[in-house]
């Protein structure tokens, strides 16, 4: 390995340190909860676990991983970033591996590299842990198969085509996007084999036959599995407004990403950032690109090709997404968030790599190597990187701003405080909107969320000691709200008596519309049993009863307007008074 090498290996690991600084920076957000809490409540190696229609995706690698570093340190951060770690370590040194294979240990391989490493429109994709977990394996997938698509052609040995199936298997389980990767790779060795003047077409399909058909075979068999998994309904044919955020991904992201913008980001929580590039970078972006495109044009032969690979790339690994989300209520800021453009990064590296090894134009002897090119070359490169990193110490800061850190801290400390002063179970509640809102249900679920801390309280449909997590996370004693009221009883002071052949209905002063609704049962038992209540339209919740006068509250989902109650235990009576249906709300 000469000093290119080395050169490389060290601005992979200056990439790694910003990259840590990035995850360990960071904190669980929004799709991560989901995967911390179906890991919590459902078996990881079930196929209703692994291949669970998350949100249109298929992600069975990315459910086992998360999955197995939440058991192991629930809802700590450090398993998550050292996983992205790992995961970004193994994407550079797979595409540092497909730049050498196409270029070899030659100066221009730090060019494709630099901007790989370091653009901004790599960053978003990265520090949400879940976009990490469905990204960083398909890319490093990507890399290693488009280098193995060459070696394949270059020396015939099967070996590569069998290595090839197999990381581009790797990937699919990570990410369906992935499929698209044999398309890349042909694509890549095509115009490889095109500008080196090395093959037709025609024959790079027929000595990497092999390889092509066992992609397709996995292709089809991965798209199979897709649609059982899958029933894909969110498809807009809002192609106006498609059109709109394609172009406004193409201005505010990928544009000033290629002068190390956007510079300023901008964030209403729970949103993820996006980009707010100023003008001054937008006509910086706007320069770059036409500067390359000028000098690659003067100096190169045979790139036309590429660049119109480039043009329709940027807008493939956009179009689906898209045209799944969309819809004339999307808000534009949605192709602002850069998160669909990791790919897009990797393949235009390995095109500026091959458009590299295009022949130069005789014309062009102006732009050989000197002293001159060099200092330029170097000046220009260390402008993009500082310009890059500044974009990513803003987006930490915005990215920071995250309301999810304090209240799981919060609530980590207080169920453990909880669990050391009382036996007395918790009643499930929804966690804060602003860490997780009710559409991703039932993982909002507290009892879902915190299934796996193992100092926290027992969560139970009823309780005696009513507590629950404020909005910052701490738990806190608690009420019923007045809502609705229980009708007081008939019996002379009993109420309501409940025994086992007499269950009873107990109306309300107004009907409840479909929640999850609490009731303050105040009763007088003679006896240890149980009973059931439930809401007029509702499931059952059982309830523990102890003798004398007592007080237990009930969370009871569902409509209707009266509560309905029966007795379980034998010789069991239980006098029933007057009280709350409503929410919680703190005292």
């Amino acid at each position: 390995m000469n000093w290119v090498g080395r050169t490389a290996l060290a601005l992979i690991a200056l990439h790694l340190a910003v990259r840590a600084a990035l995850a360990f920076g960071g904190y669980f957000y929004w799709d991560d909860l989901i995967l911390v809490g179906r890991a919590g409540t459902q078996s990881l190696l079930s196929p209703g676990y692994l291949f669970d229609d998350h949100d249109g995706h298929v992600m069975p690698g990315a459910f086992l991983i998360a999955g197995a570093i939440t058991r192991v340190a629930p809802l700590n951060w450090v398993g998550p970033a050292v996983s992205l770690m790992v995961l970004a370590a193994l994407t550079s040194l797979a595409l540092l591996r497909a730049l050498y294979v196409i270029l070899g240990w030659r100066p221009m391989l730090l060019a494709p590299l630099t901007f790989a490493l370091f653009t901004p429109l790599a960053v978003p994709g990265f520090a949400w842990w879940a976009a990490g977990l469905n990204s960083l394996p398909m890319l490093a997938s990507m890399a290693w198969v488009c280098a193995d698509a060459i070696l394949l052609l270059r020396t015939g040995r099967h070996r590569y085509a069998y290595s090839a199936t197999l990381a581009y298997l790797g990937g699919l389980l990570f990410f369906e996007k992935a499929a698209i990767i044999p398309f890349v790779a042909f694509t890549i060795a095509a115009l490889y084999h095109h500008v080196t003047d090395t093959g037709s077409v025609r024959q790079v399909w027929q000595r990497g036959r092999r390889l092509w058909v066992a992609c397709l075979a996995v292709t089809a068999g991965w798209v199979g599995v897709y649609l059982v998994v899958v029933d894909q309904q969110r498809w807009s044919f809002d192609l106006s407004m498609t059109s709109e955020l394609l172009w406004r991904s193409v201005t505010h992201g990928i544009v000033p990403g290629l002068a190390g913008g956007p510079w300023d980001w901008q964030r209403w929580a729970p949103a993820s950032p996006w980009a707010m590039p100023p003008p001054a970078v937008m006509i910086l972006g706007w320069v770059a690109l036409a500067g390359v495109v000028a000098v690659t044009l003067l100096r190169k032969r045979r790139i036309g090709p590429l660049w119109l690979a480039a043009l329709g790339y940027a807008a493939a690994c956009q179009l689906p997404i898209y045209l799944m989300r969309s819809s004339r209520f999307t808000a534009l800021e949605l192709a602002q968030t850069l998160r669909y453009l990791p790919d897009l990064v990797l393949v235009l590296a390995l095109l500026a790599a091959v458009g590299l090894c295009a022949p130069n134009r005789d014309t062009s002897t102006r732009l050989d190597a000197s002293p001159a090119r060099t200092v330029v070359a170097v000046g220009l490169a260390v402008a993009f990187v500082a310009s890059s990193l500044y974009s990513t110490a803003t987006f930490l800061t915005s990215w920071r701003d995250n309301p999810a850190q304090p209240y799981l801290q919060n609530a980590r400390a207080g169920l453990a405080a909880a669990h050391a002063d009382s036996d007395a179970p918790l009643l499930d509640q929804e966690v804060d909107p602003l860490v997780l809102q009710r559409v991703a249900a039932p993982e909002n679920l507290a009892s879902h969320m915190f299934a796996l801390l193992p100092e926290r309280p027992e969560f139970a449909s009823a309780t005696t000691e009513l507590r629950m997590l404020d909005a910052h996370g701490k738990l806190v004693d608690a009420k019923v709200t007045w809502v609705r009221s229980i009708v007081p009883g008939p019996a002379p002071q009993c109420g309501y008596l409940v025994q086992p052949d007499f269950p009873v209905t107990m109306p309300l002063d107004g009907p409840l519309l479909p929640a999850d609704w609490t009731a303050e049962i105040n009763y007088l038992a003679n006896s240890d049993g149980s009973m059931m209540l439930s809401l007029s339209e509702g499931a059952e919740a059982k309830v523990a009863v102890h003798p004398g006068l007592n007080r237990v509250f009930v969370r009871l989902p569902g409509a209707g307007d009266a509560i309905t109650v029966r007795a379980n235990t034998a010789a069991l009576s239980v006098c029933i008074a007057s009280g709350p249906v409503g929410f919680v709300a703190p005292k």
